[in-house]
């Protein structure tokens, strides 16, 4: 399994904070691929899958927002009823707990990816090593930059 990063940042819940984030990231060529936004008592964390990943922290960092890049997994699903089900089995069967999950789409309609986040991700690709799951797979020309990501 190869490594995928997201980016996550925290941040106060409140108009235009959305539109400073994802400016940075626009005037910086970064393309978002994926997003979740979760808040609760007036503060949240926005994750993001881009197709720069250190780019993007970076350039976060540096307009001060508060940014941790962490490795997360994209577990390739059947795009139809049951895809998640059937993903969700073995993780259950492997005692992978989920702490987040989002869905990556790259090419419409053709190939889903559910990515999870969790608390102990060595374990978790030691554990799906020999599963039957895909995983989406990185190479020096990412997939994830050639999906439309526009480097300025």
């Amino acid at each position: 399994m190869e490594q995928l990063k997201q980016v996550s940042i925290f941040s106060e819940n409140k108009p235009g904070k959305l539109t400073k984030i994802t400016k940075v990231l626009a005037d910086a060529g970064v393309n978002i691929l994926a997003i979740s936004i979760a808040s609760s008592n007036g503060f949240g964390v926005l994750k993001f899958i881009v197709d720069d990943c250190d780019l993007a922290y970076q350039k976060l960092k540096q307009k001060g927002f508060t940014v941790s890049l962490n490795e997360v997994l994209a577990i390739e699903m059947i795009d139809r009823p049951g895809g998640l089900y059937e993903v969700a089995s073995v993780l259950s069967k492997k005692k992978i707990n989920v702490e987040n999950a989002y869905v990556l789409i790259l090419e419409s309609r053709k190939k889903a990816y559910l990515v999870v986040d969790i608390k102990d991700i060595e374990k978790a690709k030691k554990l799906l090593k020999n599963s039957k799951l895909s995983f989406l797979k990185l190479s020096k020309n990412s997939l994830l930059r050639k999906s439309g990501g526009n480097k300025k």
